[in-house]
C-alpha cells in the first residue's frame, strides 16, 4: 500500500513539474524606444515589414503585424537554452514569415511566435507601444 501511494505521489509530481516549466528564454528587464524615422526602421513604416533592434539577450526582430500593430521578438531561441549558438533568430530566406534557428533548425512564425517545426516553445515576446507616428517603445 505504502508503494502505490509513493508511486501515486511521484506521478502527480511530475505531472504537476512539466505543467509549471518555465519558459527557457529568460525573461530580462529592459525599456527602449525606437526612431521609425531613421533608416535603420524605415522597413518598419509598413505593413509586413520588419526591423533588428538592439536590445534583449540576443537581439529583438520587430515586426509590422498592421497599421497600428507591431510585435517584438527575442532572437534568442528557445531551444537554446544555455545561449550557445552564435546566432540568434533570422527571418527564412525562402518564407519571410518564418522565423529560423540555424543551430537546431526550429522555425517560428514571426507573425504571432508560434512554433512551426522543432520546437515544443514559441517565442519570448516583449510589450510594445506605439505613438501613432515615429516612436515605438519595447519594453518588458
Amino acid at each position: 500500500m505504502k508503494i502505490r501511494i509513493f508511486l501515486l505521489i511521484l506521478i502527480l509530481a511530475g505531472v504537476s513539474c512539466k505543467k509549471n516549466r518555465n519558459h527557457p528564454v529568460p525573461s530580462i528587464a529592459f525599456d527602449l524606444t525606437i526612431d521609425m524615422t531613421l533608416p535603420t526602421y524605415q522597413y518598419l513604416n509598413s505593413v509586413g515589414g520588419w526591423a533588428y533592434v538592439s536590445g534583449g539577450i540576443k537581439g529583438i526582430i520587430v515586426y509590422r503585424q498592421s497599421s497600428d500593430v507591431f510585435v517584438a521578438w527575442e532572437r534568442m531561441s528557445p531551444e537554446d537554452p544555455d545561449n550557445v549558438c552564435p546566432t540568434g533568430l533570422t527571418p527564412d530566406s525562402a518564407n519571410f514569415l518564418q522565423l529560423y534557428d540555424p543551430c537546431s533548425s526550429a522555425r517560428f512564425s514571426m507573425y504571432d511566435g508560434s512554433p512551426i517545426a522543432n520546437s515544443g516553445w514559441g517565442l519570448r515576446k516583449y510589450q510594445t507601444l506605439w505613438n501613432g507616428s515615429n516612436a515605438l517603445r519595447i519594453y518588458n
